[in-house]
């Protein structure tokens, strides 16, 4: 596992039908108000065996609409519908609600309630509205009464154009008999669908608030083997860490099984479990996921990575876990270092020293390639969506009810952010075709990108915020709440990455004060010119504030894909760290940045997935011990320990607080 700071394809224009309803209505009061409100349907996603759509609620008038209502006439099954309830359905007759949270309109205001419906190919059709209030009144009191529309007055027209439609028809009424404000029944905001996001931003299954105290648990993703491996050398195989190594004990293994330590995590309280993997995971013949490249004990060896990854889920449901699938990158080779899904050379650890783990000759694009790729493994948007289905069609293919969701793509630090929007709306779209039971977890993109589109001579800037706070990988929602993607609220759980100095240090930890010749320098630059660390825990919520933490305040599901690090940092880091930092006490700045992270997510009861449940990560170790040492104890990779006491501890108070 690899953490660097430093992420364009146009947004397709969406087709767009509409039908519009324009109300006026007379309302009885004490000072009679005219009342105005307008409703219109759009489409805006169609893939033939379903459609998205939206109903846009506008009040016209000058005083506020309260208690509103649609209702509309459509020969279709709604599977989920966000921002509004389901009052009623008769047939094809619909009637929606306001949420409890938008059902005041201000005056000049909207709503919109967005939808998914089956089947597809369906045009638009008039909405009509009733509320309360939305008009203009001469100095009386209105009474607290609603009107429903007339059809005497009514009147529709329909035109096509360019691939649109609409319609749109207008009614006025006189006094209130009929009021269409019945309770909710039959839908809600979280719609239909084992996972859901209620509207506080929990996450629900079957309709019950689920905690989510997660850990990553990863390998089947791939690995780097160093450049004088016997069997394979510089290779990327995929094979869960499990703890039991062929070569333990003297070959005797060590006995630790998968069952054992999901009792053991379960006891600790996880219940979720993020789980990377990679394309090539998927493909049960791929020479780096079978065979003499795999290092498990034979005890508890699996013949391929695509028979591991299904077993672990079955286990997993078995043991009440809930698994997230991660797509981990392009590439079991490119690995960490991808950003996007067509990257190539030249990567960010391309001048390492001291370093045998380069990827100068893998890549992920068919074309814009330098001299040094002699590996290609294509990736792109439509094999990615591919991939995504094929993950979200494992619940049934499987037989089980435990994939919470699906973390898209990880760590897309090379896009913009209206690159990434536009591939977030895709991969809804992918993956509700195939499971509208599941989420999506989403991650943030970065400060640049455009680093590794083929022209690394060119790189974008991407807002972010105070120019101080430097995103990690995935971290940077900066433009998610003003530009959301067009994904049901009740789909979507943001799912930034960030992390410390043990991953990264940033030229914000700087002791500018006691050493202005380090100001602006990070990562391996500041160790070399024995810059200290001071962590400012004010500055680093301000960044994780804008960054991602707003969207909570929005009611948005908000679960940290990745946070940790190693606690005795730079102690047990790799030995290129170790000497880069020695002038750094061991043991004390990554601590303050994890403490000081946990403490800002109870604040904002933020939750999230720590990395990693197996110890076998090289920049942030595990919540598991490991008896390897880069200095001391290399024959001890894959050997697993106790659990860190400090970690517990660490992820005990976060779990205890953020529960709901």
């Amino acid at each position: 596992m690899e953490k660097i700071t430093t992420a364009q394809i146009q947004r397709r224009p969406m087709y767009r039908a509409f039908a519009k309803a324009g109300l006026a209505f007379w309302l009885g009061t004490a000072s009679t108000a005219l009342m105005a409100a307008e409703a219109e349907m759009l489409i805006s996603n169609d893939w033939g065996s379903g459609f998205q759509g939206e109903i846009v609620v506008t009040n016209d008038g000058d005083t506020p609409l309260t208690n509103w209502s649609v209702s509309f006439n459509m020969d279709v099954e709604i599977n989920n519908l966000w921002n509004g309830v389901i009052q009623s359905q008769s047939a094809s007759q619909y009637v929606v609600g306001a949420a409890a949270y938008n059902n005041t309109i201000a005056p000049g205001g909207q709503v919109s309630v967005g939808f998914v419906a089956f089947p597809g190919g369906q045009s638009p059709v008039v909405v009509a509205v009733e509320g309360e209030g939305g008009g203009s009144s001469s100095g009386g009191s209105s009474s607290s009464s609603s009107s429903s529309s007339s059809s005497s007055s009514s009147s529709s027209s329909s035109s096509s154009s360019g691939g649109s439609s609409s319609s749109s028809s207008s009614s006025s009424g006189g006094s209130s008999s009929g009021s269409s404000s019945g309770s909710s029944s039959g839908g809600s905001s979280s719609g239909a669908g084992r996972f859901r996001v209620d509207e506080s931003g929990n996450i629900t299954k079957n309709g019950e608030i689920i905690p989510m105290n997660c850990g990553s648990w990863f390998g089947l993703e791939g690995r780097h083997e160093p450049s004088d491996d016997q069997s394979n050398p510089s290779g990327a195989p995929m094979e869960l860490y499990i703890g039991n190594t062929f070569w333990a004990n003297g070959n005797s293994g060590t006995g630790r099984t998968i069952q054992q330590t999901m009792s053991e995590i379960t006891a600790m309280g996880v219940n979720v479990v993020r789980f990377p993997v990679a394309p090539q995971t998927l493909d049960p013949n791929d020479p780096q996921g079978t065979g003499s490249v795999l290092k498990n004990h034979e005890s508890v060896l699996v013949p391929n990575a695509r028979q591991a990854m299904e077993e672990f889920i079955i286990a997993a449901d078995a043991n009440n876990i809930e698994v997230m699938l991660d797509i981990h990158s392009c590439s079991n080779y490119v690995g960490w270092r991808a950003g996007r899904l067509d990257a190539r050379p030249p990567y960010v650890d391309r001048d390492r020293d001291m370093y045998d783990f380069p990827r100068e000759d893998s890549s992920c694009a068919a074309t814009g390639n330098p001299s040094s790729v002699t590996r290609v493994q294509e990736y792109n948007r439509d094999i990615w969506l591919d991939n995504l289905r094929e993950l979200a069609s494992l619940e049934e293919e499987l037989g089980v009810d435990n994939i919470i969701g699906i973390d898209i793509f990880n760590e897309p630090w090379d896009y913009t952010w209206e690159d990434w929007k536009s591939l977030v709306e895709d991969a809804y779209v992918a993956i509700n075709e195939v499971n509208p039971n599941t989420l999506l977890f989403v991650q943030g993109i970065s400060g640049t990108a455009n680093n590794q589109d083929g022209t690394p001579e060119t790189i974008t800037q991407v807002p972010h915020g105070d120019p101080s706070t430097n995103p990690n990988w995935g971290e940077n929602l900066f433009e998610a709440g003003a530009n959301p993607p067009n994904v049901p609220k009740n789909r979507l759980v943001w799912s930034p990455h960030t992390y410390g100095p043990s991953v990264f240090v940033q030229a914000s930890y700087m002791d500018v004060a006691s050493q202005p010749e380090c100001e602006g320098l990070e990562g391996d630059a500041a160790g070399d010119a024995d810059c200290n660390i001071v962590l400012d825990p004010e500055h680093l919520r301000l960044g994780w504030e804008e960054h991602f933490g707003y969207l909570r305040d929005m009611g948005y599901a908000v679960v940290v894909g990745e946070f940790g690090g190693n606690m005795d940092w730079p102690a047990k880091a790799t030995l290129r760290d170790q000497a880069r930092w020695s002038h750094i006490t061991p043991g004390v700045v990554d601590i303050q940045w994890q403490d000081i992270f946990v403490d800002y997510m109870v604040e904002e009861n933020i939750q999230g997935c720590y990395w990693s449940i197996n110890p076998e990560s090289g920049d942030t170790g595990g919540w598991y011990g490991h008896a390897y040492d880069p200095q001391s104890n290399t024959a001890g990779w894959g050997e697993w320990l106790e659990f860190d006491q400090r970690k517990t501890n660490l992820l005990n108070r976060l779990w205890s607080n953020t529960s709901e």
